[in-house]
C-alpha cells in the first residue's frame, strides 16, 4: 500500500508540474491569453475598420452634405432625406423594394422547401444532382443575368419564340418594356439565383432530423402531410429563419440583376435602393443624394435583422 501511495503522489506531482513546463515553453507574447487574443483579432479588426467602418462613416457624411462629383460639399443636415421623401421616384423605389423582396422571398421559401424535400428523397445520382442544383448560385450574377436578358429581350426573345411555337400566344409579349412584366422577370431571375441557397441549406436541416421521429409518427398513423407539419417544419424552422434572414438582406440590396435587366426602368418601376443610389450618385453626379438613398437602406435592414432574430429566439424558447 505504501508503494502504491508513493506512486500516486509522484504521478500527481508530475501532472501538477506539467502545465508549468508547458507555460515556460510558450512564447512570451502568448503568455497571457488576453494579449494573445488581441493579436489574433487584430487583422480582422483592421480589415473591418478599413473596408466596412470607414466607408460607412464616409457615406454618413456624404448623406448629410451636398457633395457632388469633383467637390467635397458642405454640411446640409437632413436636406437630402427631405428631398427624397418629396420625390415620387424615391417613393416608387421604396414600394418596388418591398414588393420585390416580399415576392422573391415568398417564392424562394415555397420552392426552396419543395426542392429540398425532393433532393432529400432522391437516392440515385444524388451527389451529381445536388452539385448541379448549385450552378445558378455559382455562376457570376452579371453573366447569368445577361443570358436571362437575351431570353426576354423583345426582338430575339427565346421565351416568346417558344410560346408562339407552342401556340400559347399569337404575338410577342413585351416582357422587359412593360413595367409590371419587367418586375415579374426581375423577381423570377432573383428567385432562380437564390433558390439553390434555400434548397441546400434546408436540405442540411432535413438530413439532421432523426429518422426515429418519422418512424414513430408513421407507426401512430400520421400521413406525409401531418409528418411535415408536426415534425419537419418545426425542426427546420431555426435553419429556415437563418436562411430567410440572409436572403432578405441580399434581396433587399440587390443590384446586379436589376441593373443588367432593366436599369431600373421602364418608368422607374423596377428601381431598387441600390440601382437608384447608383443612378443618382454616380450617373447623376449627386453623391450626397445617392449616399442618402443607400443609407436609407441601413435602418430597414437593421429592423429586419432585429425582428428576425427576435422571432428565432422566441421560437427557440417555446421549443
Amino acid at each position: 500500500m505504501t508503494l502504491k501511495t508513493a506512486d500516486l503522489d509522484l504521478a500527481a506531482s508530475v501532472a501538477d508540474e506539467a502545465p508549468l513546463a508547458v507555460r515556460r515553453r510558450r512564447p512570451r507574447f502568448v503568455a497571457r491569453d488576453t494579449r494573445a487574443a488581441w493579436w489574433f483579432i487584430a487583422p480582422a479588426f483592421l480589415l473591418l475598420a478599413f473596408l466596412v467602418a470607414y466607408p460607412f462613416v464616409l457615406s454618413v457624411w456624404f448623406s448629410l452634405s451636398d457633395a457632388r462629383v469633383g467637390t467635397s460639399g458642405s454640411f446640409v443636415g437632413l436636406d437630402n432625406f427631405e428631398r427624397l421623401f418629396s420625390s415620387s421616384i424615391f417613393l416608387q423605389t421604396l414600394q418596388n423594394s418591398f414588393v420585390f423582396t416580399a415576392a422573391a422571398l415568398t417564392a424562394k421559401i415555397v420552392f426552396g422547401m419543395a426542392l429540398a424535400l425532393l433532393l432529400f428523397r432522391i437516392t440515385r445520382f444524388k451527389r451529381l444532382i445536388r452539385g448541379a442544383i448549385l450552378l445558378p448560385f455559382i455562376v457570376p450574377t452579371a453573366l447569368s443575368t445577361l443570358v436571362w436578358w437575351w431570353m426576354f429581350e423583345p426582338m430575339y426573345s427565346v421565351v416568346n419564340w417558344t410560346l408562339k411555337t407552342l401556340h400559347v400566344v399569337e404575338r410577342d409579349i413585351p416582357w422587359l418594356p412593360d413595367p409590371y412584366l419587367a418586375m415579374v422577370v426581375v423577381v423570377l431571375v432573383n428567385v432562380w439565383r437564390g433558390l439553390p441557397f434555400f434548397a441546400i441549406t434546408l436540405l442540411a436541416g432535413l438530413v439532421a432530423i432523426p429518422r426515429e421521429l418519422y418512424e414513430a409518427a408513421e407507426a401512430d398513423g400520421a400521413g406525409p402531410v401531418r409528418r411535415f407539419w408536426h415534425i419537419t417544419l418545426p425542426l427546420v424552422t431555426p435553419v429556415l429563419g437563418v436562411v430567410i434572414l440572409f436572403s432578405a438582406i441580399f434581396t433587399l440590396s440587390d443590384f446586379n440583376i436589376v441593373y443588367v435587366l432593366t436599369k431600373g426602368g421602364p418608368l422607374n418601376m423596377t428601381h431598387l435602393f441600390a440601382t437608384y443610389s447608383f443612378t443618382l450618385g454616380l450617373q447623376g453626379g449627386e453623391i450626397g443624394l445617392g449616399a442618402a438613398v443607400s443609407l436609407f437602406l441601413f435602418p430597414i435592414l437593421l429592423a429586419v435583422v432585429f425582428l428576425q432574430l427576435r422571432l428565432m429566439r422566441r421560437a427557440a424558447i417555446y421549443e
